[in-house]
């Protein structure tokens, strides 16, 4: 890599867009590559960050010290100084400062109670002691709250933890202090939970040195103990003495040096710990984990640069005080304005809402079924009309007894109804005029980079709605008017006198045909109690027949009666009767339904009777009249009501109805039309000829044009992430992203993760597991010397070639019969398995007693000297065994396996036991 410079500029510029985007605060979410530090309170992550940049630069004290994020970007520089993001072109080369300055800042936006933010402060440090790297120190995981921090601390740090480490091109640096159980690491737990396979995680080991005596952390490091995949790195921070007493970092990175060169458990890997070789792999696996998410960055950046292309192309060469521009920019605006406004309203547009319907389609709806239901809404009240006619009709006749049907009942009921016209008509208008309205703000939506302009257009068109608005209500009341004028009695789609006279008549009924009148349920009441009572019906009624069935798909019938000489009349409302019932008799006194004189009905309303009662007039069955005479106060001045006049209410009823439904055709057909020709078309129209006319006499075009200081930040924003962004396509372009780089390790057995903590006795460490076998093999063990002490760490010598003592018996030399069961067992051969298990066995337990200080790293070694140690440890044993028991063993081994060649005789060793 470091013959690559493309490689070496990827973190570079990977600050330069954290800068950039951070400082923009734009809806551009990209996940830049980054190392997030992250552990408990006081487990030494700002001494880490401390001994890289080679100065004292971060707060401390007790408690939560790091209450924001703190981006910290390292880059490699001949002079040494720091600048924050916040506070541009100020450079600090006293890091004392740098320390009061992110002290302020946290309080500038925590407060001074010790509470959190998770708005980061970019720190910048160039140094020629650093390599390039960028890291975030996150606040320490904590578990109590402190002073006026809130009781929910906790949860709050570990949501700020989470929302970083989550990113998937989050590296996790996660730092945990050596004197204290690793099993029980905040740092791994949380790291675990987002990295469950441990592809983004590194683990740092810091207070080597304040360990306990004869304790270590060499299992650890060498990611034997709870083992990582990416591995762990130990460093030695300073201690508060140190710090209290000022010690040079410099010093105490020579201290670090000196202490993994000397400490015994760690000198033969002094070469891969330390401060400086943690930030040289940090800065390896930091550019190749930005290698490895290139390609996505490179896609969401194109993305990003085509998304921003369209808006930015209106800004090149833009100039705000260009009066030419501001003309042209009008006359487009305007323009723009009227294409999208006639777009909308012919449903051509480019931009179709998918959730509701909008402009034309709006309209549309409320021409065809909100007017239309407001005329049926105004619908008459059937039983107030007959009443009406009924007075009318005798008004007219006044003293004299009427022979005939009075043609001026007729004009006098039409002219009423039709006078009820004019409120649905007006009430179209206003919904018609609250979408125009709706339709010229979305419209005019484009124009929000000049608020005056927008605000001026809205002002005019609405004005010129207004005004159309008041011409088509005046002109849907002169239609209302001219149906008022004159009553068109020889129109072709009405009855007539004769016919309607015939439709009142039972005669005509025949000649019509069965006609079905109502549909609907009713209850039933007059069925035998022991039959269950009342019961609901599906009832049709009929010109000629009730019938009722029993459901609505009127499959099965129940009965049916026929109309002719039938009568009805309301039923007094009882201890078991429905209060909301009526009754059909014959007045002959005859049975209607089966051995009963009356059929007995009810409905769910006293409006539902009612127009049940309607249509049975309609039918030809008619009011008990005996009921009607004992009943003229609860008619009010109609008086009792004679069959004639029973007949011509119905006559006129009929012309009315008729009369009624061309007039509502005629409404339903013109009110849409002159909505459509007074408003919508003339509003349209306007805008596109003189809306121009309108902006230029009224309002200078100057102040029209001034731009919104939003939108001017808007654009500078824009064409800033546009140039920013393209700038680093261009660098990660030039990059040679074939370069080889370190593979991420293999999976490592990390089965510690989920144990269950509360089973290891109270914290206790767990016992080890296997080490890696994706990694190197680990280094021999320091091999104990006669007098105890430690002896070097370095490779066993080989064997002399000597010969050695031949057991008893005339076995073959203990050496050689040792290396030969350790090579069958290597090679992994099946026939010597069993074999070698049996032999071995005996022996075992007395290599465990004899060989305890050895057990530890004989377990740790090679093969061949396992076999050594079985070999001078029990070759008396194995002596007697193989001459008493088994015998010589042949050179040529057991049947099927190849012979072992001769070999000299090995001399014997001192017995090391």
């Amino acid at each position: 890599m470091s013959g690559n410079v493309g490689m070496e500029q990827l973190i570079p510029i990977v600050n330069k867009l954290q800068d950039a985007f951070s400082s923009l605060g734009t809806p551009l979410s990209l996940d830049l590559p980054q190392i997030a530090v992250v552990g408990s309170q006081s487990a030494g992550k700002s001494s880490v960050l401390e001994n890289f940049v080679g100065k004292d630069f971060l707060p401390r004290g007790s408690g939560i010290v790091t209450r924001r994020p703190l981006v910290l970007q390292l880059i490699n520089s001949k002079a040494e100084y720091a600048e924050f993001l916040h506070q541009k072109n100020k450079y600090y080369s006293d890091f004392d400062q740098v320390r009061k300055e992110i002290e302020m800042e946290t309080d500038r936006v925590t407060g001074g109670n010790k509470g959190i933010s998770n708005i980061p402060i970019n720190l910048r440090v160039y140094s020629p002691n650093v390599l390039n790297l960028t890291l975030i120190d996150l606040p320490g995981m904590t578990k109590v709250a402190v002073g006026n921090q809130p009781q929910d601390i906790e949860i709050q740090i570990r949501s700020m933890v989470l929302e970083f480490i989550s990113k998937e091109s989050c590296l996790i640096l996660a730092v945990s202090p050596a004197n204290t159980d690793l099993a029980n690491s905040d740092a791994l737990k949380i790291a675990k939970e987002v990295d469950p396979q441990g592809m983004r995680t590194i683990g740092v080991i810091t207070k080597l040195d304040l360990m306990d005596e004869g304790t270590d952390a060499r299992d650890i490091l060498e990611n034997r103990t709870l083992p990582l995949r990416r591995g762990y790195m130990g460093v030695v921070n300073r201690s508060q003495k140190d710090i209290e007493g000022r010690k040079d970092i410099r010093a105490a990175l020579a201290g670090e040096r000196k202490f993994f060169l000397s400490h015994p458990a760690y000198r033969h890997m002094a070469d891969r710990m330390g401060t400086p070789y943690l930030q040289k792999i940090l800065n390896q696996q930091l550019t190749n984990h930005i290698k490895d998410t290139l390609p996505a960055l490179r896609n969401k950046l194109q993305s990003q640069l085509l998304a921003m292309e369209k808006d930015v192309e209106e800004f090149k060469n833009f100039r705000p005080d260009d009066p030419a521009r501001k003309t042209k920019a009008m006359m487009q605006m305007c323009t723009q304005f009227g294409s999208d406004f006639e777009k909308t309203i012919e449903g051509s547009g480019a931009e179709i809402s998918t959730l509701e319907l909008s402009g034309g389609a709006k309209i549309n709806r409320i021409f065809h079924e909100r007017f239309p239901f407001e005329l049926v809404k105004m619908e008459f009240d059937e039983r107030e009309l007959r009443r009406e006619i009924g007075i009318i009709i005798k008004n007219i006749h006044a003293i004299r007894t009427g022979l005939f049907t009075p043609d001026m009942a007729f004009e006098a009921v039409v002219k009423k109804q039709i006078e009820k016209l004019k409120g649905p008509s007006l009430k179209c208008v206003d919904m018609v005029i609250s979408e125009l309205t709706n339709v010229v703000h979305k419209c005019s939506s484009k124009m929000t980079r000049y608020p005056r302009l927008r605000e001026e257009v809205e002002r005019i068109v609405n004005t010129r709605i207004r005004e159309q608005e008041q011409r088509v209500k005046d002109q849907l009341l002169l239609l209302v008017d001219v149906q008022l004028s004159y009553m068109n009695t020889n129109h072709e789609d009405f009855i007539g006198f004769a016919k309607a006279q015939d439709k009142s008549e039972n005669t005509a009924k025949r000649k019509v045909g069965n006609q079905v009148i109502r549909k609907g349920w009713l209850t039933l009441h007059n069925i035998s109690f022991m039959k269950g009572g009342s019961k609901e019906f599906w009832f049709v009624l009929t010109t000629e027949s009730l019938s009722w069935f029993k459901d609505e798909e009127e499959k099965e019938k129940k009965f049916m009666i026929p109309l002719d000489g039938l009568k009805i009349r309301d039923m007094e409302g009882g201890l078991f009767s429905h209060k909301n019932m009526f009754a059909i008799f014959n007045p002959e006194s005859r049975n209607v339904y089966k051995d009963y004189k009356q059929l007995e009905l009810s409905g769910e309303s006293q409006d539902d009777i009612d127009s049940w009662k309607a249509s049975f007039l309609r039918a030809g069955v008619y009011p008990d009249r005996s009921q009607e005479e004992g009943n003229t106060t609860a008619k009010d001045d109609i008086g009792s009501m004679d069959p004639q006049l029973e007949r011509q209410v119905e006559t006129i009823r009929n012309l009315v109805d008729s009369y009624m439904k061309i007039v509502n055709k005629t409404q339903r057909d013109l009110v849409p039309k002159t909505i459509m020709f007074l408003c919508v078309n003339n509003v349209q129209e306007f805008i596109g000829a003189e809306l121009m006319a309108h902006l230029y006499s009224t309002v200078d075009q100057q102040s029209l044009m001034e731009e919104s200081q939003e939108e001017a930040q808007r654009r500078e924003e824009l064409l800033r992430m546009y140039h920013a962004t393209k700038e680093a396509l261009n660098i990660i372009g030039d990059i040679n992203i074939t370069t080889n780089s370190t593979p991420t390790p293999p999976p490592v057995d990390n089965d510690w993760l989920h144990i269950d903590q509360t089973t290891n006795g109270g914290g206790s460490r767990p016992s080890s597991p296997k080490p890696s076998r994706g990694g190197p093999p680990p280094p021999l063990p320091n091999r104990p010397g006669p007098g105890g002490s430690s002896m070097p760490n370095r490779p066993a010598p080989s064997i002399p070639n000597r010969p050695a003592p031949t057991a008893p018996g005339g076995g073959p030399p203990i050496p050689a019969a040792s290396i030969y069961l350790a090579q069958q067992a290597t090679k992994g051969a099946a026939p010597y398995a069993g074999e070698i298990a049996h032999s071995a066995a005996p022996y075992a337990a007395d290599i465990a007693r004899s060989a305890a200080p050895y057990a530890a790293d004989a377990a740790r070694s090679a093969a061949p000297f396992i076999a050594q140690g079985i070999a001078q440890g029990t070759k008396s044993y194995l002596s007697n065994q193989y001459g008493s028991q088994r015998g010589r063993p042949s050179s040529a081994g057991p049947p099927g396996v190849p012979k072992i060649p001769d070999r000299p005789s090995i001399p014997s060793r001192p017995n090391l036991l």
